[in-house]
Parts: structure tokens; sequence; C-alpha cells
């Protein structure tokens, strides 16, 4: 189709650091294994919606995929480490790249695939990673939009979504895998976005929510 950029851009996207007061985000890699099958041995319980590895095994195979995944130009992925343990306690990661200027820079990008340790969920450690992730989707690729979604039973995801700033855009049906069940059933997505118009205020919201909590 003329204009549409999504297939003539297939080179990754270049990892990148992203550090704040409360939290690094480094490019995933093998030798985070141990770190993230410790920060995924806390309290499960809030893993109902989010496949989370359980296990050294389980962990092995999920970064190798992701790591596939990135080699192949289709995400960009993240281990969360705590600024003040040095801690591993989760991972996030850029999605779902598009492509509609022909730039080497993608144009719109999803933030999913978050998870956290048990411990550190609902502290300014997301808040933080989230505004890391917007600036540099926002400010260094100067993309047009940016997706967050989650199923649409997710009531504690969809909440902290909301909290970002992101406006909530409606529910795709059958959309995507759900996790956590017996045999390959689809889930509803909750869309929520941010636009680049948008983020100055969202930015500053966070900003401010990030000051409060020091």
């Amino acid at each position: 189709m003329a204009g549409d950029y999504r297939l003539a851009v297939s080179e990754p996207l270049i990892p990148v650091t992203l550090a704040g007061q409360h939290v690094t985000l480094e490019p995933l890699a093998p030798d985070h294994v141990d770190g993230l099958v410790a920060a995924a041995s806390h309290d499960r319980s809030t893993y109902d919606h989010t496949w989370v590895p359980d296990g050294d095994a389980e962990m092995r195979m999920y970064i190798e995929r992701l790591l596939a995944d990135h080699a192949a130009a289709e995400v960009l992925p993240f281990a969360q480490r705590r600024a003040d343990t040095g801690a591993l306690v989760g991972c996030t990661r850029f999605m779902e790249p598009y492509w509609w200027r022909g730039r080497a820079e993608p144009d719109e990008i999803e933030i999913g695939g978050t998870w956290l340790s048990a411990p550190v969920q609902r502290t300014a450690i997301n808040t933080e990673a989230k505004l890391l992730l917007l600036a540099h989707a926002f400010e260094r690729w100067g993309v047009w939009r940016v997706a967050i979604c989650t199923d649409e039973r997710n009531q504690q995801s969809r909440r902290a979504i909301v909290r970002i700033g992101a406006t909530f855009e409606g529910v795709l049906r059958n959309h995507r895998l759900r996790y956590n069940t017996a045999e390959p059933t689809p889930r509803n997505t909750a869309v929520y976005s941010i636009t680049d118009t948008e983020w100055p205020e969202v930015r500053a919201a966070l900003t401010a929510r990030l000051a409060a909590s020091a």
C-alpha cells in the first residue's frame, strides 16, 4: 500500500539504557535470568492477567524469545533495576512499532509486557519507568502516539494506566491471547493512548507525582 512503511523498515530498535532516580531500564540480556527469577518469586497473585515466567527454565525461554523478537524489529525489551539496591525488579518493553514517515525511528509505539516484583508494585519505580519510556518515545524518537494496553478485566492495571495520564480509546474484542488458560483463548483488550500534543501535560503531571513521592 502506498505510504505504508510498516514493513519497509526492518532494522531492530537500537538498545538504550534509561536511567532515573528510582529505576534504571537496561537492555534485556541473558545474564538477567537469575535476578529476574528472584524478582518474580515473590507473591505471584497479582500476575493473573500477565504471563510472568516462573523459575529458571521459563525465564531463559522468555528472554530468548524477546531477544529474537528484538532481532526481528518487533520489540525493544528492558530489565528494570532498582536504583537504590541494584536489584532487578521486573521487565517492560516497547512493542508494536509502526513507521509511517519512512524514518529509522518509529512514528507509533506501544508500551507493554510490563511486570514488577510484588514489593515494588504501586511505587515510584513504576511511575518513573513510564516517564522514562514516554520521554524516550516522544522526545528521542518523535512519535505521534504511544499506546498502553491491558486485559479488559485487569482493573489494577487499568487504574494505573489512567493515573499515568493516558486516554481510554475503547476495547478491542478477541484481540490478543489470554494468559493462564489450558487452551489458547482470546482476550478483550482495553486500549489507552497518549499523543504528542498531550505529552507535555502528561510529563508535567508525572514529574509532579515523582517529586511528591520523594
